[in-house]
């Protein structure tokens, strides 16, 4: 039993933030994405301050404008503007103190579980990039030896992706790189109708709505109908992929299919999608090419699953994007996009450039962009070898089925991802088959078998859990665990199912096992928290209404019935919102 400080204490804390525990929980758990957005608004000094105090209902007070050094009775002469280019210049490291005293703020990369992009690299490559870091990738004709690493990497990727004559180009990313392998469907589609005399104004595209943003982006932004295929548990949460093909028509130029979702870490059956493909085109005479969009798994198929064919040892994918910044080990700025062969790629969205000295081919979104990171690609590539990514990503996939099966025998958390569970046994209600079914099946080929997938592991509170807790929000966890360092975003799962939210981690090669030990006892004590506070607050005579009582029901407002009016409009149907 608390004592009556110890209530007066939790009784203070929410009344003070004029919150009851669920209210309290839910602003833990409320999206905060208003002020981290990549689109920014113009602001002036005047403006920026005039806003900070309205919002605070203060006289402007102009010191906002300003920045101000952590040590600047040392280095700093005057002040330095925020919002407006100064008048003159500055030191240099007055100018390196200020914008790395902001930058501390930032969270540590080796503690943001949320992101698939990869953050350390050994100093040897460092140094090459810094060598490096001048080159423009687009200019062949100045950085010749820059180009044939590039052209390696094409025949080294091309190799593990079991390509023949392969034909491609490094990108700044996997988003980039989607965004050509779709273009080059929607040309060679549009080829194929007007050679046929028929209309080619209406192409759509088919992917799952589990799908990243990337995939949207293309449809929206070079008009494509996108065709969303919603995700169940039954196709265990990604693309169906007979579903897929039952929507395909004579205008789609192509499927996207996801090897290693971004939700939970699965893979998307391109084999068996490739079978489909052929007796539709049996039945109907519609030939429907695939794009392997392996962002992720793009650089873990081939060394955790070689046995596995989604590439292009299947005739039906034409091409494959993957980030170099991802499990290819790469800092963020490489993605990589081949095609099967140049018949696949449209000459007509090739260019031929002379400007820059001698004649140039050229089919990226961007131009200028930086060289320095593709080269640290090469380096991962001849430095690690076949066996240094096999033992990374096997470290990765061991160290995620360690963290699945903690969380899962706390008996707190379902585990929703499989990527610990044997080679095809999907579901949480599986939770105690998993090691011995693996092993079980791994038994004729002599070593475990489990679900190819990302090293993801997604899970969420269980029903008996939420039940007994009904005032612990599963997000109230997420937020609670930034107080350790730690960033595991908790989001729902794919509208369809977004009535299930689940926490994510995403394990990569500097979340080591110590680390792996931390986070779950990090999750299970910031869990038993909340539990804790909860049971002690339903007890409390100092508990809010809501606890005791139904009486607190607010009545309805204006806004209310301003929400009714809008109920009927038409939702995004994917995770990626419209603004």
């Amino acid at each position: 039993m608390m004592t009556i400080l110890g209530l007066l204490f939790f009784q203070h804390l929410f009344l003070s933030l004029s919150l009851s525990l669920s209210s309290f929980l839910f602003f833990c758990a409320r999206p905060r994405c208003i002020s981290i957005t990549m689109l920014q608004k113009h602001l002036t000094s005047e403006s920026a301050v005039r806003l900070h105090e309205e919002r605070r209902g203060r006289k402007p007070n102009t010191d906002m404008q300003l920045s101000s050094l952590a040590y600047s009775s040392r280095y700093a002469t005057q002040d330095v503007p925020k919002f407006e280019i100064p008048e003159n210049s500055a030191e240099p490291q007055v100018a390196y103190q200020l914008i790395h005293d902001e930058l501390e703020l930032d969270g540590r990369p080796a503690m943001n579980c949320a992101s698939f992009v990869h953050t350390w690299m050994e100093p040897q490559a460092d140094k090459l990039i810094m060598e490096n870091i001048a080159k423009n990738l687009s200019d062949q004709d100045e950085y010749p030896s820059t180009m044939r690493i590039q052209e390696r990497c094409i025949s080294i990727i091309g190799n593990l992706w079991h390509a023949q004559e392969a034909i491609g180009t490094a990108t700044v990313g996997s988003s980039e790189a989607l965004m050509l392998g779709g273009l080059a469907l929607k040309k060679m589609w549009q080829n194929q109708r007007k050679a046929q005399g028929k209309d080619a104004s209406k192409p759509n595209i088919i992917f799952g709505n589990n799908a990243q943003v990337a995939l949207e982006k293309f449809a929206r932004y070079f008009d494509v109908e996108e065709r969303l295929i919603p995700v169940t548990a039954d196709s265990h949460h990604v693309l169906d992929v007979e579903k897929a093909v039952e929507a395909c028509d004579e205008n789609t130029i192509g499927i996207f299919i996801i090897l290693g979702s971004t939700y939970t870490g699965h893979f998307e059956d391109v084999k068996r999608l490739s079978q489909l493909l052929d007796e539709h085109e049996k039945k109907t005479g519609h030939s429907i090419n695939i794009h392997v969009d392996a962002a992720s798994g793009g650089f873990v198929a081939p060394f955790a699953f070689p046995g596995l064919e989604w590439d292009f040892r299947l005739p039906r994918v034409v091409s494959i994007n993957a980030s170099g910044h991802k499990f290819g080990l790469s800092y963020a700025g490489v993605g990589w996009v081949l095609w099967r062969s140049s018949d696949f790629l449209p000459k007509e969205l090739i260019f031929e450039l002379h400007y820059l000295g001698g004649t140039q081919y050229s089919f990226n979104l961007n131009f200028s962009r930086p060289a320095c990171f593709m080269i640290s690609q090469y380096y991962n590539l001849i430095r690690l070898g076949r066996e240094g990514y096999t033992r990374i990503v096997e470290n990765d996939l061991s160290n995620a089925r360690l963290l699945s099966e903690a969380l899962e025998e706390s008996g707190i958390f379902d585990l929703v991802s499989d990527m610990h569970r044997a080679d095809g046994v999907f579901g949480w209600q599986n939770k105690r088959s998993t090691k011995d079914m693996a092993k079980e099946k791994g038994k004729k080929s002599g070593m475990t078998n489990y679900n190819p997938s990302l090293p993801v592991v997604s899970f969420k509170l269980t029903d008996e859990f939420k039940e007994k807790h009904k005032h612990v929000k599963q997000s109230a966890i997420s937020t609670l665990l930034r107080t350790n360092g730690w960033i595991v975003p908790n989001y729902a799962l794919p509208p369809n199912e977004d009535k299930i939210e689940i926490l994510r981690v995403v394990v990569r090669e500097s979340l080591s096992r110590d680390m792996v030990h931390r986070l779950v006892d990090d999750i299970l004590q910031t869990t038993d928290l909340l539990t804790r506070v909860d049971s002690e607050m339903q007890t409390s005579e100092y508990a809010p209404l809501e606890y005791i009582s139904e009486a607190n029901k607010r009545p309805r407002t204006d806004n209310d019935h301003a929400k009714d009016e809008h109920k009927d409009v038409k939702k995004p149907r994917t995770y990626a919102r419209t603004c």
